[in-house]
């Protein structure tokens, strides 16, 4: 059974650019628009992996990932950050806030798909 990766960006270019990625190297892929979509999602359908932004609207990713951490389902589940942000302070905020690495856009697919494999086999 395929790993199902939530990958939750305002970008929808990026979001496509992301489950084409995924999906080609055998993973399933959900969006969301927008971090509280992200959550909503993820309390909805557990999956194997979170690749969130960091800056989006109604809800960033450093707060869905302590909503996702504060829930028993997602203690264990790997979240890495795919964003524009590069700055050493905000990949400390990032691991505190529970992410388990982090990733700069733009990102080439090979290195993606190697990360994830990394991550969720």
């Amino acid at each position: 059974m395929a790993k199902t990766i939530l990958a939750v960006d305002d970008s929808a270019s990026i979001r496509k650019m992301v489950q084409f990625t995924l999906k080609g190297a055998g993973y399933d892929v959900v969006e969301a628009v927008d971090g509280q979509d992200g959550l909503e999602r993820a309390r909805n359908q557990q999956v194997n992996l979170v690749l969130t932004d960091q800056n989006m609207p109604r809800m960033d990713g450093l707060t869905l990932i302590r909503s996702l951490r504060s829930m028993q389902e997602y203690k264990n589940v790997p979240i890495l950050v795919l964003t524009t942000e590069s700055s050493g302070e905000m990949k400390a905020k990032g691991r505190a806030a529970g992410a388990t690495g982090w990733l700069v856009k733009p990102f080439a697919p090979q290195g993606l798909v190697d990360v994830v494999k990394k991550v969720i086999g």
